[in-house]
């Protein structure tokens, strides 16, 4: 019974707290402008179904694709245990399932343990990975620091949690032959019918029942850590792909987004039509400098980020020497969001553009901006080539908030790198890229 009431508190108070947690992300994925979201909703399911359920993208690099496959099968498969476990804690009873499904019980908890085994050696093979053979992608600049001891945790976390799978298994297969009234028969176990005896197989019942508990206690509290560390994780990815592959773009590469009123401008430059409702309307701030003017698809697309550097591993602006990195930019503004969800839940004026008005949303102001996280010469390497977004496994696009930021800096600000300069002047004074004055369908006539 008190086992009962332990994990019944236990239970409550880690899933209310990742529940608030997984609210406030939500939220400040929300800080973003609205976007419309259009296109085929088959389209967007094959997307959820091929691209974050099957990890199609993952296999364009076949040999870590087959190991992430092998963590992410596991992750998904032991939800099966994991209601048991659940079920157990709440009713104070043990293996529910065993006695009711039989040989298909055996064969669940058999293949949850070879996915167990099998997660356990590309667990070590991705430490190895990173800390032994220190891969370019994972010593870039941006990785230093948390991002480096973030993805070591939560593989780390990943070989606690088979500690206790299988600590749990291996000692419940022997006591099932010493006390078969309280521990049912699961039937031989892939794994723990020998890793079980080999381990613990000198140990007595006494050890053993508390070896068990150790397991059953070690697995479900590292279940609840895991859960409430996620939202400060990069390893948010694992629940919001989904749902960020099915927002994704349907719009084909490379095809920018308009911008009506820069395209009456055009139009007017060039004498030709423009619709009544444009005429004598100041123009809009162009792009973005912050978080506000970025959608909440840009948001959700940094918070999923998954810091993999397949981005930036393929950027011919990086490859090259240039200062850019795509999952920097993404990295940037999933900190520069923070920072400011952070200021704005502090309540404190200093933060507030109207003083008189409590700091919100539309009403901040901390003399700062995205362009104090990313650089204009970052900006300016992009080709906009979208080989990072052909590259992200879960459908990021790290080239639409460079775009925005972009055209801020250019549109709104007239600022820009002096090459560049000349060519849009001459654009707008004389409707040439080379600045020649006559009318642009003059060789038509002659």
């Amino acid at each position: 019974m008190v086992q009962q009431i332990a994990f019944t508190l236990i239970s409550l108070a880690a899933l209310g707290w990742a529940g608030w947690q997984f609210w406030q992300i939500r939220n400040k994925i929300f800080l973003g402008q609205a976007e419309s979201i259009s296109g085929h909703t088959s389209q967007r399911w094959r997307n959820v179904l091929l691209v974050a359920f099957g990890q199609q993208k993952m296999f364009k690099r076949w040999i870590p694709a087959v190991f992430h496959f092998f963590i992410y099968a596991a992750f998904v498969i032991t939800q099966i245990e994991l209601i048991e476990i659940f079920i157990d804690g709440f009713t104070g009873r043990h293996r529910v399932f065993a006695d009711k499904l039989g040989f298909f019980y055996t064969f669940i908890i058999s293949f949850i343990e070879i996915l167990s085994l099998l997660a356990f050696v590309a667990t070590v093979i991705f430490l190895i990975r990173r800390n032994v053979l220190r891969l370019p992608r994972f010593t870039k600049p941006e990785m230093k620091g948390w991002p480096t001891r973030d993805a070591n945790l939560i593989l780390i976390f990943e070989i606690i949690l088979l500690i206790g799978i299988f600590s749990m298994n291996g000692a419940d297969t022997l006591l099932q032959s010493l006390d078969p009234t309280h521990y049912p028969d699961t039937g031989n176990l892939a794994v723990s019918s020998w890793l079980g005896p080999a381990l613990f197989g000198h140990l007595g019942q006494d050890t053993l029942v508390i070896l068990e508990r150790f397991g059953w206690w070690l697995h479900i509290l590292m279940v609840f850590v895991f859960l409430n560390y996620l939202p400060k994780s990069k390893h948010l990815h694992i629940i919001l792909a989904f749902p960020n592959t099915w927002y994704a773009s349907l719009r084909p590469r490379g095809e920018m987004e308009n911008m009506p009123a820069i395209m009456n401008e055009v139009k007017s430059m060039m004498g030709l039509e423009v619709e009544a409702s444009s005429h004598g309307e100041e123009l809009p701030e162009f792009g973005a400098n912050d978080i506000f003017q970025l959608s909440w698809k840009n948001l959700l697309d940094a918070y999923t980020c998954t810091e993999c550097g397949r981005c930036t591993a393929v950027c011919p602006a990086n490859l090259t020497g240039k200062k850019l990195s795509p999952r920097k930019i993404m990295m940037d503004i999933r900190d520069r969001t923070e920072e400011i969800s952070l200021n704005i839940a502090s309540g404190q004026d200093a933060f507030a553009k109207d003083k008189s008005a409590p700091v919100s949303k539309t009403n901040y102001d901390d003399g700062k901006s995205l362009f104090d996280y990313i650089s204009p010469e970052e900006l300016h390497a992009c080709t906009t080539c979208n080989a990072c977004v052909e590259a992200c496994p879960v459908l990021i696009s790290p080239l639409d908030p460079i775009l925005k930021m972009r055209r801020y800096e250019i549109l709104t600000l007239s600022q820009g790198p002096q090459e560049w300069l000349p060519l849009f002047n001459s654009m707008e004074n004389s409707g040439s890229a080379w600045a020649i004055a006559e009318d642009r369908d003059k060789w038509i006539h002659d």
